[in-house]
């Protein structure tokens, strides 16, 4: 494996990350769309709602992570949300998505988070035992605030 390295992206480097977006939805069950993929990642970037760092084996993408951020009123700070994290299936398990999720906590701390927050599917234990290894720490029910959720 040659050194990989981590840049974060800006809108005009969008093309770094859509092949791999999609491949991430397709991951979670959602239907292959290049088309949208590109305008769902160039309208975060372009409008300043996401921050993108990618994993980069010579000029090859070959993972990335994608944060959004939340903001407290009461906390007075901005806290980021670890959204997307794909790693391209031939580069697993060699400490690709451990670096960008580092380097995502690296960025949030920088920007004085007090936290960064993240959810993954129930079944995939591989992401949730690097996530506990890394020392992310499993929610219970909140005891001071409840989420609810409507479809609209």
């Amino acid at each position: 494996m040659s050194k990989i390295k981590i840049k974060r992206i800006d809108r005009n480097e969008a093309n770094l990350v859509v092949g791999l977006f999609n491949q991430y939805r397709i991951f979670y069950g959602k239907f292959s769309d290049l088309g949208m993929a590109k305008a769902f990642i160039d309208a975060r970037l372009e409008n300043n709602e996401s921050v993108i760092f990618v994993a980069l084996d010579e000029n090859q993408s070959v993972g990335f992570t994608q944060l959004y951020p939340k903001y407290s009123s009461v906390g007075l700070v901005k806290n980021w949300i670890l959204n997307d994290l794909f790693v391209n299936p031939e580069y697993r398990k060699q400490g690709i998505g451990e670096t960008l999720i580092k380097t995502a906590m690296n960025f949030a701390k920088e920007q004085g988070a007090a936290y960064v927050q993240l959810e993954t599917a129930v079944d995939n234990f591989t992401a949730q035992s690097l996530y506990e290894q890394i020392g992310f720490v499993k929610q219970g029910p909140n005891e001071e605030f409840l989420l609810y959720k409507i479809e609209i």
